[in-house]
């Protein structure tokens, strides 16, 4: 399968197998108004198997979310088709309006324009708790 390669854009690389449709979904790529490959079940040497996703313009994506989903992904920059910058990924300490809180007596289920707001916990199993009502979030 050939993908080509891309001159100025965003190759979010290192994603566990399996995550990067997630991926996709969460960042709103499904939105974005350019070409967007995700490449599934990728060989890795490093990882045996690895999604990859290629975004072929310049846009902001939030880190943040991509941490969330996966802390050992890596986002590289591409400039006039060379790297630029490569970022290494980690767990966020707080995550907003990325998920949202299942708890129907949540405050956040009342008050509509407020932001749903999580707090990392416990970063060795990953959970996020709610700031509000101290849900845990469900990934």
């Amino acid at each position: 399968m050939n993908v080509d390669s891309i001159n100025n854009g965003i190759v979010i690389d290192h994603i566990t197998a399996g995550c990067g449709m997630k991926l996709y979904e969460l960042l709103g790529l499904e939105n974005a108004d350019c070409s967007v490959a995700i490449i599934k079940n990728v060989t890795s040497r490093k990882m045996g198997k690895k999604d990859i996703i290629k975004i072929d313009a310049d846009i902001p994506v939030n880190i943040d979310i991509i941490g969330f989903v996966d802390p050992g992904a890596t986002v590289n920059i591409i400039k006039d088709g060379k790297l630029i910058e490569k970022r290494e990924i980690s767990l966020p300490l707080t995550l907003t309006d990325v998920i949202k809180c299942k708890n129907p007596r949540c405050i956040t289920s009342v008050e509509q324009e407020l932001k749903h707001v999580f707090r990392l916990t416990d970063e060795n199993n990953k959970i996020y708790r709610c700031v509000y009502c101290e849900t845990k979030a469900n990934i």
